[in-house]
C-alpha cells in the first residue's frame, strides 16, 4: 500500500494550512460569541464549503480522501473549531445529500450558494426522543397535493440560528419504519418554520445551535430529497461522509495541540531540566503522537474505501471512534503537561479539550460506534 501523498496534494494541503491560518487563524472572540458572515464567506472563497461538491455546481470536485485532507488542514490552521465544525457539517450533512440524492433542479438551485458561502446550511434530524435512536422520529410530513405539511420539533440543530436552509428528516409513513422517513429542504422564512434562540454549550462554542419547530410548515414536493421513504438511506450516507471526512478536523487540532505541548515541554524547566526530559511527561507526549497517527491512518483508510465504493461501515466507525477518543485524551494530556497554564482560559489549551468533548457524542456516540463495530464482527 502507498501511504504517500502526491506533490500536488501535499502542496494543496500546505497551502490550505497557510491560508486558513492567515485568514481565519487569529479569530479572537468573547466567550460564546459566534462566527460572522464575513468569516463564512472567507471559508467559501477558500473553497472549504464545497470541497467535494462537483465543479459544475461551484465545488472543488475533490474525493473523500482529499476532502478529509483539506479539512485536516483547516483544523490545523484555524483555532476556532466551532467555525471549522460549522463549515464541515454544512458541507457533509447538507450539501452532500443534495449532491447524491437531489433532483437536478434542486442541485442547481442550492448547491452554488452552499459552495460559495452565500448560503448557510443546517441539518435537522435530532429530537428529544430520537438522539442515538435517530429513527424514533416524531416529526411528521403529510402529503397534501403538491406539498408536504411538516409538524414536529428538532432539538439540536447546528447552524440553525443563522441557517438559510435546513435539511430536515421527517416520517412520511410510520407503518414502514426505517423505510418511512423522507428528507426535505426547508428554506428560512417558510411559514410555520420557527427557529429557536441559540443555546450555550461546553465546546465548539462559536457554532450557533438551537431548537427548530415545524408548525404546519408547507414544503413543496420539489424540495424533497430523493424519493419518499428514502430518507433513512440519505441520512445514513451523509453520516458516512460526516463520520469520516468531518473528523479530520480533529486530526488538525491534535497536530497543533501536540506541537504546542511539545514546545512547552522543551521550554518549561523543573528540577534542573526541561519537563520533557522527565519520563512521565515524555511518555504522555509519546502517547499523544501514537493516538494521533493511529487515528489518522484509520480515518484515511475509511475515506479511501469510501472513494473506492467499497463497504466502509466498519472502517468508518473504527475511525470515528479512534479520532474522537484520541482528541479527548489528547486534550487531557495537554492540560496535564501545561499544568496551571493549561487550565487558564487565555492560553487556549483547555479550549481544545472542550472542543474535543462533543466529538464522542455527535455523529453517533462512541457507544453507538462500538455497537456498529460489534455488529460488523458478527456479535
Amino acid at each position: 500500500m502507498d501511504f504517500s501523498w502526491t506533490q500536488a496534494q501535499e502542496e494543496l494541503y500546505q497551502k490550505m494550512r497557510d491560508l486558513t491560518r492567515d485568514a481565519l487563524g487569529n479569530t479572537d472572540r468573547e466567550v460564546n460569541a459566534y462566527w460572522t458572515r464575513a468569516e463564512w464567506q472567507t471559508c467559501g472563497a477558500l473553497g472549504l464549503l464545497g470541497l467535494c461538491v462537483p465543479g459544475k455546481y461551484g465545488g472543488g470536485d475533490h474525493s473523500a480522501t482529499m476532502t478529509a485532507r483539506l479539512i485536516e488542514a483547516f483544523g490545523y490552521g484555524c483555532e476556532d473549531m466551532g467555525l471549522v465544525f460549522s463549515a464541515s457539517a454544512h458541507l457533509l450533512s447538507c450539501a452532500m445529500p443534495l449532491v447524491e440524492y437531489g433532483e437536478e433542479a434542486l442541485k442547481k438551485k442550492y448547491l452554488p450558494g452552499l459552495s460559495s458561502g452565500e448560503l448557510v446550511g443546517a441539518n435537522a434530524i435530532t429530537e428529544q426522543e430520537a438522539g442515538s435512536d435517530v429513527f424514533a422520529l416524531k416529526t411528521r410530513a403529510v402529503r397534501q397535493d403538491d406539498s408536504y405539511i411538516l409538524s414536529g420539533l428538532k432539538s439540536y440543530v447546528s447552524n440553525g440560528p443563522v441557517a438559510d436552509l435546513f435539511v430536515v428528516y421527517a416520517v412520511t409513513n410510520p407503518v414502514h419504519g426505517y423505510m418511512g422517513v423522507t428528507g426535505f429542504v426547508v428554506e428560512k422564512g417558510t411559514p410555520g418554520l420557527v427557529v429557536g434562540e441559540p443555546f450555550h454549550k461546553i465546546g465548539l462554542t462559536s457554532t450557533p445551535a438551537c431548537q427548530v419547530r415545524f408548525e404546519e410548515c408547507r414544503v413543496p414536493i420539489a424540495n424533497r430529497i430523493g424519493r419518499e421513504g428514502q430518507g433513512a438511506q440519505v441520512f445514513k450516507r451523509s453520516m458516512q461522509w460526516e463520520r469520516s471526512c468531518l473528523f479530520a478536523l480533529y486530526l488538525g487540532q491534535m497536530e497543533r495541540e501536540l506541537e504546542r505541548t511539545l514546545a512547552y515541554a522543551c521550554e518549561r524547566h523543573q528540577f534542573g531540566k526541561s519537563i520533557g526530559k522527565h519520563q512521565a511527561v515524555a511518555h504522555r507526549l509519546a502517547d499523544m503522537k501514537l493516538r494521533l497517527e493511529a487515528a489518522r491512518l484509520l480515518l484515511y483508510r475509511a475515506c479511501w474505501l469510501l472513494d473506492q465504493g467499497q463497504d466502509s461501515t466498519l472502517a468508518i466507525s473504527l475511525a470515528k471512534l479512534a479520532v474522537s477518543e484520541a482528541a479527548i485524551q489528547g486534550g487531557l494530556d495537554a492540560i496535564h503537561i501545561h499544568g496551571s497554564v493549561g487550565v487558564g482560559y487565555e492560553y487556549g489549551i483547555e479550549r481544545m479539550l472542550r472542543d474535543a468533548i462533543p466529538s464522542a457524542i455527535f455523529s453517533g456516540t462512541s457507544e453507538m460506534q462500538r455497537n456498529i463495530i460489534a455488529n460488523e464482527l458478527g456479535l
